[in-house]
């Protein structure tokens, strides 16, 4: 790609994960190197099908902080921020290296939002990001800054959720 731009995925609604995944499909049936690092996910507890699926088609798929303190109370906020940072010096590594020509950082915006993160952290990798690089980044709790900066934002609102009704989470529809 000659120019790489900014995509951002974001709102309280279902669908922003799955919107990148689907980014990564279709950028693998035209070849392109795709790259996934995703934070706050447990895949030893929920084994998301959609890591596994990604894995299959060649998507190099990294994560960090698996863990977030809404799920497991007895985390330590400094042990998720230290994770996430270090999550962010592999990130800024991958945009040195220009591996990619799509990388995705899926829910960095929660990190983000839960203070795991500093905007201008985020910023760095914003500004890191080589040309021809596609940078999506998912979450909730884009800034208004970062929405500036970005190409790209879809905000997905939840309208209604069978969560709210008491539904519980599905293999293979939420994990």
């Amino acid at each position: 790609m000659k120019q790489g731009l900014i995509q951002i995925y974001t709102g309280n609604g279902k669908g922003k994960t799955m919107a990148a995944v689907g980014l990564a499909l279709r950028a693998r049936g035209h070849n392109l190197k795709v790259g996934y690092v995703f934070f706050h996910k447990d895949p030893k507890r929920f084994g998301y099908g959609e890591i596994k699926v990604l894995k299959k088609m060649g998507v190099k798929v990294f994560g960090f902080a698996h863990k977030h303190p809404h799920f497991y109370k007895n985390l330590d906020p400094n042990s998720v921020r230290r994770k996430c940072l270090k999550g962010m010096n592999f990130i800024k590594k991958i945009c040195r290296d220009g591996s990619y020509d799509l990388l995705i950082l899926d829910e960095i915006l929660i990190s983000l939002r839960d203070r795991f993160l500093k905007e201008k952290e985020v910023f760095e990798i914003i500004d890191s990001k080589p040309p021809g690089m596609e940078l999506v980044m998912t979450g909730r709790g884009a800034t208004d800054r970062i929405i500036k900066k970005a190409d790209l934002v879809s905000i997905i609102n939840k309208k209604k959720h069978y969560f709210d009704a008491g539904v519980k989470k599905r293999r293979g529809i939420e994990f």
